[in-house]
């Protein structure tokens, strides 16, 4: 029976690489946690998601089908009674990734799924992942991986359903199921309501934003920083944070 590891990033591709793990890998390199997600159907997803990031981070909409769809059409094509470890970190850039591919494996009930989660020592560190790992801390997690059953499935597949449809309603109520297959889901899912205030104030990780950049610092890697450490449960990356900042720096 083949194994198969969904890797959120290249970076940890890299990681895995210095291990004894097999190198069948498929990486996802999205990131859905931003822009439009709602489309009839897969061609149209692909078409909605290509335009918003080749808009926003100036990335053709060849390279994004040449390097980010193909690696999804690796999932679609997933052999039957295949092993499927998804090693993806808590923070919400992750577990949006996450509840997406659950949401395509989720068609392919052959398939057996397992979460590789990140060996914790410190829960200070716990939105670090699987960021600056070890080859044996590496190996460790994959000997400690958890497997998916078929409630733990619906869940990931509900979740993304909810997600993706902006229910927020929805997404609360799914963030109490208890799985051992999801680690702080409450406190995530809260994280991403918190973007949608009601009235016309700022989301969570703006309003952060700004405080630390009235307080700490304009310059944008010493925010970033202060960012990256105060409100890790997001994951945003550089250049997520860095579209936020520079519409704040328009209101100095």
């Amino acid at each position: 029976m083949a194994t198969y590891h969904i890797l959120n990033g290249d970076c940890l591709a890299a990681q895995l690489m210095e291990t004894k793990i097999n190198q069948d890998f498929i990486v996802c390199k999205e990131c859905l946690i931003e822009g439009p997600v709602i489309a009839e159907n897969p061609k149209d997803f692909w078409e909605v998601r290509a335009k918003f990031i080749s808009d926003t981070y100036k990335i053709s909409i060849s390279d994004y089908y040449s390097k980010t769809v193909t690696e999804f059409e690796k999932i679609d094509a997933l052999p039957d009674h295949s092993d499927v470890c998804l090693w993806f970190e808590n923070d919400l850039f992750c577990q949006a990734n996450m509840w997406f591919i659950i949401s395509i494996l989720s068609k392919k009930p052959s398939l057996k799924l397992y979460r590789v989660f990140p060996v914790i020592d410190n829960l200070a560190y716990r939105w670090k992942g699987f960021g600056g790992a070890n080859s044996e801390s590496i190996e460790q997690s994959y000997s400690t991986k958890i497997q998916f059953y078929p409630d733990d499935i619906e869940s990931g597949r509900n979740l993304w359903i909810a997600y993706q449809n902006g229910d927020l309603k929805k997404l609360h109520e799914l963030s109490k199921t208890k799985s051992s297959c999801f680690e702080y889901l409450e406190e995530v899912c809260q994280a991403h309501r918190d973007r949608f205030p009601s009235g016309h104030s700022l989301g969570r990780p703006e309003r952060v934003l700004l405080e630390l950049m009235n307080t700490y610092s304009k310059e944008f890697q010493d925010v970033f920083s202060a960012f990256s450490e105060k409100e890790g449960i997001y994951g945003f990356g550089d250049l997520q944070v860095k579209i936020m900042y520079e519409k704040l720096m328009h209101q100095f």
